[in-house]
């Protein structure tokens, strides 16, 4: 919201370049930048307050990182490309303990990710996914598979074989599906990334 309101008033006084208003150049040009005296003062007022929430994100962030340290599950996840401090918290805490899930399935199914079917006669329909459970944990796993498409090639391969009708967001869902069932392979054998490539374990079917 502070942030949305800085654009705001970038907009107003003439600056457009919102994508870059929040950098160190960018702040410097909207705080040179000539307006009224009301204006001034909320400009003043909401990089008072951005700083703050700042600040107070890196006291926090600071303090996840030390308690991410002492979870082997959660630097277990971390090697994983794409898959960063918040995503590996919330994936080894929500599935934590990882043994009530028998298979794969009922893991994207309890995150919400598992595919809704509809069956009439003898076609079978699949349609988009049941976005039960955790939505914060859920929109995680997604903005992880954005990176890990660029730096796992399998993951890339998958993704870029979907058919391209179905649209980049469906797309990068199923990646994100893909990921969640990595972690959960990785977090029931004890392995890290490079132990699930090489032994493979993916290309096992759901019900072993």
């Amino acid at each position: 919201m502070t942030k949305n309101n800085l654009r705001a008033l970038s907009i107003r006084a003439g600056l457009a370049a919102k994508s870059s208003l929040l950098t160190r150049g960018g702040r410097d040009k909207l705080k040179a930048l000539p307006m009224s005296r009301s204006a001034s003062l909320q400009r003043e007022h909401w990089f008072e307050l951005l700083k703050g929430l700042n600040d107070k994100i890196a006291e926090v962030d600071d303090w996840l990182k030390q308690q991410a340290k002492a979870n082997q599950r959660v630097t277990l996840l971390q090697t994983h490309p794409g898959i960063g401090l918040l995503t590996s918290l919330g994936l080894a805490h929500m599935l934590d303990p990882v043994s009530r899930f028998s298979n794969s399935r009922k893991v994207t199914a309890y995150l919400g990710l598992e595919p809704m079917e509809s069956s009439s006669g003898e076609k079978r329909r699949m349609l988009s996914i049941s976005k039960a459970g955790s939505r914060l944990l859920r929109y995680l796993i997604i903005e992880a598979a954005h990176t890990a498409v660029k730096y796992d090639a399998e993951l890339k391969r998958f993704y870029m074989r979907l058919p391209r009708s179905k649209g980049k967001h469906k797309a990068i869902v199923a990646v994100g599906r893909k990921l969640l069932v990595r972690s959960y392979i990785m977090l029931r054998d004890g392995i890290d990334y490079e132990e699930f490539l090489r032994r493979g374990v993916e290309a096992w079917p759901a019900r072993y």
